[in-house]
């Protein structure tokens, strides 16, 4: 890379990194300053500024924090006190922000509950998150009506809308309940480190985990945001993510809320309604994860993909295929991509625009950064350890599990999961000296020689065929290329008779899509261990509110016909792609076709 293009790059990482370390250096675990402390100065600073718009409504600052005093004031009339729980179980709407907002003001904990949740994950959800009363509203209110028999303990549902028999009514509730913000001192023995709000893993591979958010966390994410993307009160932010998960709820709000600016608030994704309605409101940013950027990418042309305004785009997820396409097509200024995981300690950013990198730590800040790639065995699933019974740290281009010292700066603290054993199980020991202590992200990346760091795949979707090592999300990049495949899902699945696991794949095609061409494709472009050795075709891949493709279902299924409608394939070493019916089904697994 010559002088200058260097030069420039160092001075954007630089100019990133300062603005976002500026903005979270005073936060500390043992300070009374909490993340609604934070949000209360940036509202009585912008009051008068339009806060959020959603759904043909639109309000100020002031508005909101007035709706959320309310709800402040409704849990002190319950008797709610500091270090209780309320679930909030609601789709997006201009009140979910300010629920959780107002009840912080009273130190009351608000456990974020995926709106998409039904049944026995909804419960068990419900019943881990110690609530001691449910927030629902009309589309969600008979949804958690269906699945109370499964409830540990019976919970008091306040509905916002309509009630009916033992529901409350929250709308009549809030009539009688002052606007103006609670004394600060019903807080005043709260601290940053405690519990703000629960946030609940996707449950991608079973069911999902409660991470522990606390004020500390949250403030990291909100002004951290605020700072990486450089935000201005002019800024107004397309969010179009589930307010229940950390990305679109404290980032994307944080980004809007800190600096002045505005969010217009969408009750879920719509690809073909995103780039009108980003027009039309003049936004200047938005906030993405996982497949969103691909479902706008698959969308046909329209005049409103470059007629927009919008200078950023930031979020985590983005696939190195969709990158320069997102940039050209939509004519997308910046796209800042970033790495973190709810319940962790690892946070980066890819400050600089590197496609494909999810964050850079150059070597010149090394000791700035927590973050370092240890070598480990997908095998054993364990990490590689020396002679010495310590880890040992990988090098440029290999891959590694990625890990984050836990310190005792409020950056890097870990909070885990309210299920004690499952954060003690992300805890490694003695990795780079005796006594110390980091937190398994349980992601494979792998990093250059100028810092950049690459994800390659979580450790449970990576798996072991033929004596190799199998990236689930490489073999999908690749099959993503391939002519008429819309979307790819590639996992592993054991065969009777063979070690390890062989590949599937679960595609969603287009017309044009023809097998024996995808054969061809396969076999030109990925070694034999990791060519799928199963496909089969959906009308569309299961994914959760956060775009991420479930898997669990998918490998339940295997390559049985019995249990499998639609398309089925299995790769004939000599025929190549195949139907599978019962007897090719049969034969594979008695052995009399050889893998």
């Amino acid at each position: 890379m010559p002088l200058k293009a260097r030069l420039q790059r160092e001075w954007r990482f630089l100019r990133g990194l300062n603005r976002t370390l500026k903005r979270v250096k005073t936060i500390a675990s043992d300070s009374p300053n909490l993340v609604c402390d934070d949000l209360q100065a940036a509202v009585d600073e912008f009051r008068d500024r339009t806060a959020m718009t959603f759904e043909g409504r639109t309000v100020t600052y002031a508005e909101l924090d007035a709706i959320a005093n309310r709800f402040a004031h409704w849990g002190k009339g319950q008797n709610l006190r500091r270090g209780q729980t309320v679930a909030l179980f609601m789709p997006n709407r201009l009140e979910y922000f300010a629920v959780w907002y107002g009840l912080s003001k009273i130190g009351v904990v608000t456990a974020l509950i995926n709106n998409q949740l039904s049944g026995l994950a909804l419960a068990h959800c419900l019943n881990i998150s110690g609530a001691a009363c449910v927030i629902v509203d009309t589309e969600t209110s008979p949804v958690f009506e269906a699945a109370k028999g499964l409830l540990e303990r019976p919970l008091l549902q306040w509905v916002l809308g309509p009630a009916h028999g033992e529901q409350r009514d929250l709308v009549q509730a809030l009539k009688s309940c002052s606007s103006l913000p609670p004394d600060k001192s019903v807080r005043e023995d709260i601290r940053a480190r405690d519990t703000a709000l629960y946030i609940f893993t996707s449950g991608t591979t079973g069911l999902p985990k409660a991470a522990r958010i606390t004020h500390v966390r949250a403030q990291l994410y909100m002004r951290g945001f605020a700072g990486a993307t450089g935000s201005k009160p002019t800024d107004r932010i397309y969010v179009a993510l589930p307010l229940y998960h950390a990305t679109g709820g404290l980032c994307a709000l944080g980004a809007a809320f800190l600096n002045g600016g505005s969010v217009f608030l969408r009750r879920k994704f719509s690809a073909s309604h995103f780039w009108p309605e980003a027009v039309a409101e003049g936004c200047t940013m938005f906030v993405y994860i996982g497949e969103l950027c691909r479902y706008l990418v698959n969308q046909p042309p329209g005049d409103d993909d470059t007629r927009h305004k919008i200078r950023l785009a930031f979020g985590n997820g983005l696939r190195p295929d969709i990158w320069p396409v997102m940039k050209s097509r939509f004519r997308i200024p910046e796209i800042l991509e970033f790495y973190g995981s709810t319940e962790g300690n690892v946070s980066m950013f890819n400050f600089d625009g590197r496609e494909g990198a999810i964050g850079r730590a150059p070597k010149w800040l090394r000791n700035r950064f927590n973050i370092r790639l240890i070598q480990f065995d997908v095998e054993t699933g364990e990490p590689v350890r020396g002679l010495n019974g310590l880890a040992v740290e990988c090098g440029p281009g290999q891959v590694g599990e990625c890990v984050g010292h836990i310190g005792g700066d409020a950056r890097s603290e870990y909070a885990g999961y309210v299920d004690k054993a499952a954060s003690d199980k992300k805890v490694l020991h003695d990795v780079f000296e005796k006594g110390d202590r980091w937190f398994a992200t349980g992601d494979l990346m792998k990093t250059d020689a100028d810092g950049y760091f690459y994800f390659v795949d979580r450790i449970g979707d990576t798996f072991r065929w033929k004596g190799e090592n199998v990236s689930t999300n490489e073999v999908a990049e690749r099959l993503l290329v391939c002519p008429g495949v819309k979307e790819a899902n590639v996992y592993g699945v054991s065969v009777e008779g063979n070690e390890g696991r062989a590949g599937m794949a679960a595609l969603v095609v287009g017309p044009e899509f023809d097998i024996g061409q995808f054969g061809e494709a396969v076999a030109r472009d990925l070694p034999p261990y990791a060519q799928p050795l199963f496909v089969r075709v959906l009308p569309a891949l299961d994914t959760t509110g956060t775009f991420k493709t479930r898997k669990l279902e998918l490998i339940a299924d295997g390559y049985d016909p019995a249990k499998i409608k639609g398309p089925l394939f299995f790769h004939d070493p000599k025929k190549g792609y195949v139907k599978v019916t019962k007897s090719v089904f049969e034969r594979i697994g008695s052995g009399a076709i050889k893998i």
